[in-house]
This record gives C-alpha cells, structure tokens and sequence, in this order.
C-alpha cells in the first residue's frame, strides 16, 4: 500500500522513510551482486530528513531553474539516492531491483545524468564537493537564485585534496549557499578511516578553511533536522555537518563491523536484515517545492570590435585566446572565465578586465578549477579554463569525470613544449595532446596564429563535450587574413601544388619550422605541401589522405610533443584507419627529456625544427 505523505512530514513518519531507504538499498544491491548497502545505511537518516523537509525540489520537472542541487559526491552510496528515487516517485520498485547495475539500464554503479535528478556523475571520489562549488558560484553570482546545493559526503573521501580545495574556494567566494553534509561513518573500505569518528579532528580542520561547522549524531533526526535547517541560516560561508554515523546501521549484524563494505547481503542475510528493518515498505512522499523566483533579464550586452590582426604581425596565441575570449563574452552572456593563478600568462585576465562579474580566479587549484568549470556547466554556463597546459595534468581525473557527466568544458593550456624555452621541463606541456584525445568524445585544437586561435576560441564556444586548445609562448607571424574560416575537424594548406614531392604536417610552433623547411626545399627545387593541422581531433583525413596519394606517400610529421599519443599517432591514426599503408612517414618528436634553454635551442635539440624537418624532407625522397 502506498501513502502519499505531504512537504511538512514529522520525524516519525521520516523515521519510517528512512527504514525503507535502508531496506530498499539492501534489497537492490542484493538483487544485483553488486554494490554498496552498509555506506548507502549510514546514511540512510541523513538523506531522509533531508529529502522530507528540506530538499526544495520540484519532481516532476528536475530542470526548474529554483530547484536545489543534490550531489552524492560519496557516489558508491547509489543504492541509498537510487532508494531516494523510488521514494519520491521517480523510480519505480520493479526498475529498483532489476535495472540497478544492469547493462544497458539507467541505474549505474554510480550516478550519471543519463537520470535526469543527476547533475554530475561521481564515483571518483573528491569530485562531487568541488562541483557543487561550482554551481554554488552559478547560483549565488550569475543566476541569483535561491538554490541551495546540498553534497552528500563520506569520510574517506576528505582524505582527497580536491575536498579541501573547495572548501578553500567555498570560503572565499562565501557560497552560504552550499551545504556539505559528511557521513561519518568511522570504516573505509580497508578498515577504520584516516579519523575514524574524530569529528574535532574533522572540525579543526574544516573550520581552518572558512567553513561554519556543526556536530551532530547522524541517527538522531531532530538534531539532523535541526542542524539542516541552521544551514539554511549560514550567511557568508558554507556549512560543514559532520554527522557521526554508523556503517550498516539497522542491521545488527553487521553494524559497526569491518569487511562489509562494497558487499551486498547474500540472500538470506537481506532477508534477516529486511525483518529487523519492519519489512519492506512502499511510502511516497514529497517534500518542499521551490520558491519561484522571477529573475530579470540579464543586460544586453554590445558587441565590442573583433580581434584583428595583420598579416606577418608577431602575436602570441596565447594573447590572441584572451583577445578571442573578450569578444565572444560580448556576444553571449553565458560565456564565463576561470583561471588557476596565471591569467597574465593565459590572458585570461583580459576577460576578467572585461567581465569581471563572469570571471572566477581559482588560484592555484587546477582540480578545483575543472570541477568549477564542471558545475558552471551544469547551470548551462560556457565555462573556459584556463592554466599552463602542463598543469592540467593535476585535474585529469576531473576532466575524464567531466566526459562522463556529459559536461561541456573549454580548456585552454598554454606554455606548451619545449618551445617554452629557460622555465625547463617542469612547465612544458609534453603529453597535454595524449590526455586529451584519450577522453571520451573529446575535441583538440593547436592553431598556429592569432587568427586561427581567436577563431577555434569561438568554435570551442559551440562544441559539445570536453574541448581543449594548446596555445604557444612565443609570438609568431599571423599566417591568416582575418575572417578565414577553421571549422573543428578541418585543415589548412599554406602551401601546396600540383607537383608536390613530399608532405610536411604541423601545428602551433612546428607549423611555422615546417613552412620554413618548405622554403629552405623550394631552394633545392623541392616542392612541400604543408597540412596546418590545427584540429587534432577530430583530423582532416580527407585532406591527410589526399597529401599522402599527391606525394607518393611521403609524409613527415613535426610536433613539440612526446611521440606518444599527440599529432603523429593522429595521423598515422587516420591514415591506418582509411586504409592507407603504402606510406614513408617520419615522426620528429621530443623523444629525450629536456632541460633549459632558448626555445629556438630545445627545437633543435628535440630535432623538430626547419633544419630538421628538411632534412627528413630530403631522406624520404632519397630513398
């Protein structure tokens, strides 16, 4: 039988809610063979109250602007938000038992947004706090709303640094809006936690970062109730609730004890545990709705005057990603900016001049920083962030997580390569392009002047997934006239005929060395044809294979990159894949570890300048 129960539930009837969460999670992860029921029980009280009489959320229409967020970053708790969802009448019982942890079925592992109540996946633990500081910055700086973003944490994860980094940003961005509640439960998944139930340890430290922090007993639903409702009270600064709880509870056989995590009850234990539960239940219920909130509409915003350039000018790509930036933020207001700390370098800062209620500094928070960008995209944001490419490596795991929420993210990384000169091998991007063409659906760019770069900005503006575009140090000449078109997945030709011998294929910085070594050729009287490969991936392989039958198959690749994973292995990718294999192809990449020096210096020493890539030019066709 079900009952329908009304927004103002009593804590008798929660009581009953949560029973049902619990028995719920036993009772799917059972059924599956899989999952997490003793870290989805701890919880279990929490998320009752919470959902009852807090949690301002419209069901039936999760993509109102007031809704709250709910953010399991503790992800492996699936069967405790899965149970929420059958609770709230989202889920039905039958998909609950037989769609979780199924192929081909919604009800993953962990959580994704193929649920729509779902806006980030998590799972990689650290990842859900940091996002919800990112549509906690949405909410308080760019939409205005009311919204609160309430995050289900587990203690192991505040071991992970991303966890305090948002806390950091949190704190200086005084997002009163965001709400951390973290279920302290004492055991990991190899035993007891780095604090155990040391909740003055936790306090001590969450404090030190900014944050009002409150200590309850996390099965107590008055003070649960009580401590969420003071969180709707925080002004200036988040709220931490450190709510000490127990793995397993209402199970007496397993409460409290080691080896049950990531297990689910054998049959007949689920059975055992279901009976002390009071069996299983079907209650309904709905809690507060969202107050609607009539927003004014945002400005309209004058375009300002295009970036422009003349043609041979010496411009940094990098410079010419801030110039492309502050001129899309004035075509569309959704368009937002975070930078880790370097935006003099990134020219970033151009924007933040610009639009300063649009920009976000993340410091030195690389993690932070995409996950900034992650939320931000969650409330329909155009987010860029932007680092030395080099540190991008720091936030991987956020930018795979990002592939997997479905996210839309614009990374810019500049310094790249050994191009960078005196900084050394510390700060040159050498596997920037590997990273980022091994995410899924993922789009690479690397322009080679200011015209191409501030157009890929603009084209980054409309492309869906995780986006990336490697900038260079250095000025070079601008190749392109203004208003030239570069459409992600395509190529240019700066130089080609009908007679030519070999191909010569660049981009960034190793496009103007191979232009360079097709002028030193033409005065041996050997024609180039030089491919721009600007876009990585996708590549142009039409126009790679049709270089390829035009030069007899003679191709050399330059790239200021490790061979592994960047634009040689794009090409021969591409090539391999349409079936091309009558092919001399010549892979000049830094393949030793570099050390100081002039950019012109490490070129040479890498073997991925003019003088080089003529050479290898000259030795194809020798035979």
């Amino acid at each position: 039988m079900t009952t329908i129960i009304s927004p103002d539930t009593d804590l008798e009837t929660v009581a009953q809610v949560a029973a049902q969460l619990r028995v719920d999670s036993i009772r799917s992860s059972t059924s599956a063979g899989s999952g997490h029921p003793t870290s989805s029980m701890s919880a279990a009280d929490l998320i009752a109250v919470l959902v009852a009489r807090h949690l301002r959320y419209d069901w039936n229409n999760p993509d109102a602007d007031d809704n709250d967020h709910l953010i399991f970053s503790k992800g492996h708790a699936s069967p405790l938000l899965y149970s929420v969802f059958k609770a709230v009448g989202v889920v039905s019982d039958e998909e609950l038992l037989t769609g979780y942890r199924r192929f081909g079925q919604r009800l993953e592992g962990h959580p994704t947004p193929v649920l729509p109540w779902v806006d980030v996946a998590t799972g990689s633990l650290g990842q859900g706090l940091p996002d919800g500081v990112g549509v906690a910055l949405a909410g308080k700086y760019l939409d205005k709303r009311a919204y609160r973003v309430w995050v289900l944490c587990g203690d192991s994860e505040m071991a992970e640094g991303s966890i305090w980094e948002a806390f950091d940003k949190a704190s200086y961005y005084q997002l009163s809006n965001l709400v951390a509640i973290v279920d302290v439960n004492r055991l990991g998944q190899r035993g007891e936690t780095d604090l155990g139930w040391n909740l003055d340890g936790y306090r001590a430290r969450a404090e030190a970062f900014g944050a009002r922090v409150l200590t309850i007993d996390g099965h107590d639903l008055a003070a649960v109730d009580e401590a969420l409702t003071a969180a709707t009270q925080t002004e200036g600064r988040p709220t931490v609730i450190l709510a000490k709880t127990v793995k397993g509870k209402g199970f007496s056989e397993i409460e409290d004890k080691n080896g049950w995590h990531g297990k689910p009850l054998p049959p007949d234990m689920a059975e055992r545990a279901i009976a002390e539960l009071g069996g299983v239940r079907n209650l309904t219920l709905r809690g507060p709705l969202p107050d609607k909130i009539r927003v004014a509409a945002p400005e309209p915003v004058q375009p300002g005057k295009p970036a422009s350039y003349e043609l041979g000018a010496k411009v940094a790509t990098r410079k010419a990603y801030g110039d492309g930036l502050v001129a899309l933020g004035a075509l569309d207001p959704r368009v937002v900016a975070l930078d880790g700390e370097v935006s003099n370098s990134t020219f970033a800062d151009e924007f933040a001049h610009a639009y300063p209620d649009r920009y976000f500094e993340m410091f030195i928070a690389e993690q932070q920083m995409v996950a900034a960008a992650t939320g931000l995209s969650v409330r329909g944001y155009k987010a860029f962030a932007s680092t030395f490419a080099a540190f991008l490596t720091r936030a991987y795991d956020f930018i795979r997580m990002g592939a997997i929420s479905g996210a839309d993210l614009r990374l810019v990384g500049s310094h790249s390569g050994v191009e960078i000169g005196a900084d050394g091998p510390s700060q040159m991007a050498l596997e920037d392009l590997a990273m980022m063409r091994a995410v899924h659906g993922s789009t690479v760019l690397y322009p080679a002047d200011a015209t191409s770069t501030v157009a890929l900005t603009h084209a980054m503006a409309n492309t869906t997934g995780i986006s990336y575009m490697r900038t260079t140090r250095g000025s070079y000449p601008v190749l392109y006239p203004d208003g030239e078109s570069f459409p992600v997945g395509g190529s240019k030709l700066p130089r080609s005929s009908d007679h030519d011998q070999v191909t010569l294929v660049g981009a960034g910085v190793t496009l103007h060395e191979a232009l360079a070594a097709a002028d030193a050729l033409a005065e041996q009287g050997i024609t180039a044809r030089v491919v721009d490969a600007y876009s990585i991936k996708p590549i142009d392989s039409a126009t790679l294979r049709e270089a390829a039958a035009a030069t007899g198959g003679r191709i050399v690749v330059a790239e200021d990159h490790h061979p592994e994973g960047g634009l040689g292995s794009a090409v021969i990718d591409s090539l391999v894949a349409d079936g091309i294999t009558d092919v001399k192809l010549t892979h000049l990449a830094v393949r030793g570890m570099p050390g100081s020096g002039t950019g012109e210096e490490l070129m040479a020493w890498a073997g991925i300048d003019a003088e080089h890539i003529a050479t290898a030019a000259q030795e194809l066709l020798n035979g």
